[in-house]
């Protein structure tokens, strides 16, 4: 089985360098299943029922969020009526959405796609250790699901490092989100775990974190904090994670990074 997983889309640009490459993608790497953090989709913040439908209606299997997603209030009801979107799975349990779904893909397989929020530098949130065990006791890697992909979506790299090893052999994959910058740190831990740090931002990287430059460099320079950031409309570039995995025991074989 193959998963390509696209990191945190931000504004237009990363909409459109998405969507405008999916098929590309589909055709050139023939993944299973294609999922998108789509975090900061909406003009950078959140992201909205049209958005999400654009996605997947261009062939996105599924979809993650992050710490922003209740930015955009129509998505509150969408996160119920939609099987296709997680939110962070350490909010509190009565809050709308999930924080995993299953997805049963055309040739029978089945996917676990699973988000949590890591606590370091970070809004107070449920321990996502807790979260992933209590979880996890429900699912064998290889057994009832051959795949489960983990977002950490998270702040520091240690807690992402961490939580890696924590999951090494009970998960496919672990990939950070949230810092925008792609690391080079991918690769398959010990026990058959694809890991990367960060996967990247999908939009402009002729920016600050996918935002016009001005507003951030006035927030380093003059600690005015009033204005208004304003994401990159265009020159957008995907990055995101291949990764492939062992049919038979639901371990990964190899993880390379994506970038267009």
């Amino acid at each position: 089985m193959r998963i390509i997983y696209c990191g945190d889309v931000v504004g237009r640009a990363g909409r459109e360098a998405v969507l405008n490459n999916l098929a590309f993608i589909l055709k050139t790497y023939k993944p299973d299943a294609v999922f998108v953090n789509v975090e900061n989709a909406a003009h950078g913040f959140g992201v909205t029922p049209g958005i999400c439908r654009d996605f997947l209606e261009k062939g996105v299997t599924g979809l993650t969020t992050g710490n922003h997603v209740w930015q955009q209030r129509e998505l509150i009801s969408f996160l119920d009526e939609s099987k296709q979107i997680v939110r962070p799975l350490n909010y509190p349990e009565n809050l709308a959405g999930k924080g995993y779904r299953e997805f049963v893909l055309p040739n029978g397989k089945k996917i676990l796609l699973v988000q949590v929020l890591g606590r370091l530098f970070m809004e107070a949130v449920d321990c996502p250790v807790q979260a992933i065990d209590k979880l996890l006791k429900n699912y064998t890697l290889g057994g009832n699901v051959d795949a489960i992909l983990v977002d950490i979506h998270a702040e520091a790299t240690a807690e992402k490092l961490a939580f890696g090893y924590y999951l090494d052999g009970r998960v496919s994959v672990v990939a950070g989100t949230h810092t925008h910058v792609p690391t080079s740190d991918f690769r398959l831990l010990r026990k058959g775990t694809a890991y990367i740090t960060d996967v990247g931002m999908c939009g402009d990287y002729d920016s600050v974190l996918g935002f016009e430059i001005d507003e951030p460099i006035n927030r380093l320079a003059r600690r005015y904090t009033g204005g208004r950031l304003v994401p990159c409309r265009e020159n957008g570039t995907v990055f995101g994670i291949i990764v492939d995995i062992d049919d038979t025991n639901g371990k990964a074989t190899h993880i390379a990074q994506l970038k267009i």
